[in-house]
């Protein structure tokens, strides 16, 4: 199931027609608004707003907040515990059926049907390899190395082609070709790895340890030059949610993708010094509630309230640290065309009003909006806070009408 977490990456980049505004009162507006040209909404935070905000992590740091500090505070009732071991990651942009790298010396090639790995000659006429299905075996892998006149099958010795699927090891990074042409280096291994048994399809895994795993993932999702407290408690939130999906999809070829659907990992490109030392600091550290990793989901800005997540530890609470200077996200507003509602919902017909109808309780104006009502002059339609959010390309769901 996917684990959308809208976060920083997204939060700062343009979005057309949000525009900051300065926090109001906490007087409560109407929950209705009649027929317009445009629906006007006033809103707060970047995200679902479970655990922890990612400004707010930044502005507890800004405090003086440590990163174990500001990990108490969004995950509570978690305490510290450690994790080993390797992570498996679907890499998704790698939509083809076979999986291309660049040639480099030490390279070498692993049959996964008895781990016997072969090393792969260096010469300066090969610049790519790759592992591809073979024709009419679902089983075997072949492998091809590419010079200027195209490809040539090399003979693994001894077997003619892998038997099973097949991976690329270094010592170093090593650099994927996706389709496009583009390149991106990942450490660790890049499997060939069959979807299910029998399967024609190969899907590219990035097998790595956690560490290395976070080191991909942090300046992806909070600015690297943010506070070192800042980039610890998300590279904890990031290590232990990778932690907890991988013992959720234990059985699986993969068990986390690359996406803001799980959380977002660019492989070395991502790595900086200042989240690479992050990592170093907290090294195999994660937030574990009765003996298990947490899910320690993050968004980009909770707008000075967390939501209620399901679990003890992502509760919902006041959130004192996600209102500084620096975050644009903390209060926004925006406008909704009613031609935009009627398109969205033909079966209103001419839009008449629109009714919240529940909020979570929690918060200026109520909270967050859990349904409401859009009616118009041939019905009406009942719709989730969520469901409007993205059908409209909200920051959040916590929102009202001015």
């Amino acid at each position: 199931m996917a684990r959308v977490a809208v976060t920083l990456a997204a939060a700062l980049a343009p979005i057309a027609g949000l525009i900051a505004s300065v926090p109001t009162a906490d007087a409560r507006p109407p929950d209705e608004l009649t027929a317009a040209a445009r629906v006007s909404l006033r809103g707060h935070g970047y995200g679902h707003g479970h655990g922890l905000s990612q400004y707010g992590a930044q502005g507890a740091a800004l405090q003086g907040k440590s990163y174990r500090q500001i990990l108490s505070f969004y995950y509570p009732g978690t305490k510290m515990a450690s994790v080993r071991g390797r992570i498996r990651v679907l890499v998704t942009a790698d939509d083809s059926n076979d999986v291309v790298v660049r040639a480099r010396p030490g390279l070498r090639v692993r049959d996964r049907a008895d781990q016997r790995a072969f090393d792969l000659p260096t010469r300066d006429a090969i610049n790519r390899w790759r592992i591809k299905p073979a024709k009419g075996d679902r089983s075997v892998s072949v492998v091809q190395h590419h010079t200027s006149d195209g490809w040539h099958r090399w003979r693994v010795p001894g077997r003619g082609e892998l038997q099973g699927a097949g991976q690329f090891e270094a010592k170093g990074p090593i650099g994927l070709v996706l389709p496009g042409g583009s390149r991106t280096r990942y450490r660790g291994v890049l499997r060939a790895a069959y979807p299910s048994a029998g399967s024609h399809d190969r899907d590219t895994v990035n097998v790595l340890s956690m560490n290395k795993y976070v080191q991909g993932v942090i300046a992806d999702e909070m600015p690297a030059s943010w506070r070192q407290a800042a980039l610890r408690s998300q590279a904890v939130a990031a290590r232990t949610y990778g932690a907890f999906i991988r013992r959720d999809n234990r059985g699986d070829y993969y068990h986390i993708c690359d996406t803001t659907s799980c959380q977002v990992y660019g492989g070395v490109h991502a790595e900086t010094s200042a989240t690479d030392r992050a990592v170093a600091k907290t090294a195999g550290q994660v937030r574990s509630y009765r003996g298990a990793p947490a899910f320690t989901q993050f968004s980009a800005s909770s707008g000075g309230w967390t939501a209620d997540g399901g679990p003890p530890y992502l509760p919902a609470k006041r959130d004192p640290y996600d209102n500084w200077s620096g975050n644009s996200v903390h209060t926004w507003s925006t406008r909704i065309a009613t031609s935009t509602l009627e398109a969205a919902y033909p079966s209103i017909g001419r839009f008449e009003r629109i009714r919240v109808k529940h909020r979570d309780g929690h918060g200026q104006w109520g909270g967050r909006v859990l349904r409401l009502r859009v009616v118009g002059s041939a019905g009406a339609v009942r719709v989730s806070g969520d469901d409007f959010r993205w059908t409209f390309g909200l920051r959040s769901n916590w929102f009202t009408f001015v």
